[in-house]
């Protein structure tokens, strides 16, 4: 029977007690190692792995961020041109309400003009960010105010960063001008700009502020008022999406662990793509709830600077801006009589392109990070060796006691003593 065979196994260790009471090594081939070292090594190596995959997750959290990064500042252009010369093009007989009108007059531009006619005006935006971003950093070390809010900022501080948003917006608004004129203007129709263009048309509209630099352009100070009003409330809309996503898909993440009945180790990863998807969700519900405001914003900077535009009805032609509106609520009335309520929302298939491929590239991005750590997760263990110590029942001939000196793992006695009995 089993139990006899089990008693004639502990006979025979008994019977051999002599033999295993000095065995302190772990013999091999090469060398002897003593057990402590052995385990000393083997909590290194596994603390090295942890490790490991801890760094891991800290590159593949950075890789998330800056993809997101590159995909709002440098992918978008070619979509945010195509939305801005629909805007500002208000003779045209095509609305582009959906990305399927945009397509023909997207393959007549290339073939006409290259690759490049729809990353023109790249350098003058990236330029006119980074000069918001610097206005801010400047204002914040000169007066103390916060740049950066969060759910524990005080009213106070809170009012004090609206109010440097406020200068800082004012500030930028006639290089953001000049930077418009050229993502919108023709190649084949216009000059190329240099570099540092956009100071320099920027300087000029500033320095012009209670009269118009030329013609029909409107003054410095009939842009400011209804760009930062638009501005700080889009800013503010945002402020508040983003905030109630990122609340709503974190609690979804943490109910998410709690019915798997324990908590990751390391869930930034998580979290970054929750704060991901959340400012993806903020920046589409306001590009869309504020397009019409950005058109009139769009016509008003736009006018007086004798800029020609390539013809999107048909991707062929270009043609001239000519518009005299007095101001914002004018260029809003003379819109809505000559175009309809739907002339406001001119470019919006763009928009559509353009937040389509931002989700694209992030679901493609999210699917490889997801790859990566699945294959970290599935990786094999490292190889675990059970010691045992025979050496504690010799001076008790009637009892064998089997114990582990090194365990890093709960392994099924039972089974392994019932395959090796059978």
């Amino acid at each position: 029977s089993i139990e006899d065979r089990e008693k004639a196994i502990v006979d025979n260790i008994n019977a051999d007690q002599n033999a295993v009471t000095h065995l302190k090594y772990v013999n091999s081939e090469r060398d002897k190692m003593p057990l402590d070292k052995l385990n000393k090594a083997l909590d290194k190596y596994l603390d090295s792995q942890e490790e490991a995959d801890v760094s891991l997750r800290k590159y593949l959290v950075f890789g998330v961020q800056w993809v997101s990064l590159v995909t709002e500042n440098l992918l978008s252009h070619p979509f945010i041109v195509l939305r801005r010369q629909c805007q500002v093009y208000n003779a045209s007989q095509r609305y582009h309400l959906h990305p399927f009108q945009l397509l023909p007059s997207i393959v007549h531009l290339h073939r006409r003009q290259g690759v490049t006619t729809l990353w023109k005006g790249l350098g003058s935006c990236l330029l006119v960010r980074g000069m918001t971003l610097a206005i801010d950093d400047v204002i914040c070390k000169v007066t103390s105010w916060p740049k950066d809010v969060d759910s524990r900022t005080t009213l106070k501080r809170f009012g004090q960063h609206i109010l440097l948003k406020c200068i800082s917006i004012g500030l930028v608004v006639p290089f953001y001008a000049a930077s418009l004129v050229e993502t919108v203007q023709s190649d084949i129709a216009s000059e190329k700009p240099g570099l540092l263009d956009v100071f320099r048309e920027g300087s000029l509209r500033l320095f012009y502020w209670s009269s118009p630099q030329k013609g029909r352009m409107l003054p410095a100070w009939a842009l400011i008022g209804p760009s930062v009003s638009m501005g700080i409330t889009k800013y503010l809309f945002s402020l508040v999406i983003r905030g109630v996503s990122s609340r709503i898909m974190r609690r979804r993440l943490t109910q998410k662990q709690e019915q798997r009945g324990a908590k990751f180790r390391d869930d930034t990863l998580e979290h970054q793509n929750a704060e991901i998807y959340a400012s993806l969700i903020a920046m589409l519900t306001t590009e869309v709830l504020f397009f019409p405001f950005e058109t009139i914003l769009h016509r008003l900077q736009l006018q007086g600077t004798r800029t020609i535009i390539d013809n999107l009805d048909n991707g062929y032609a270009v043609v001239p801006i000519l518009t005299n509106y007095q101001g914002a609520i004018d260029c809003y009335r003379t819109t809505l009589v000559s175009e309809g309520f739907s002339g406001l929302y001119k470019g919006f298939g763009a928009m559509i392109l353009q937040f389509a491929a931002h989700v694209a590239v992030i679901k493609l991005t999210k699917w490889i990070v997801g790859q990566i750590t699945e294959c970290v997760s599935n990786r094999p263990p490292a190889r675990i060796v059970q010691y045992y110590n025979l050496d504690r029942g010799a001076g008790n001939s009637d009892s064998t006691t089997i114990s582990p000196s090194i365990s890093s793992t709960e392994l099924d006695v039972h089974s392994v003593g019932q395959n090796s009995l059978d």
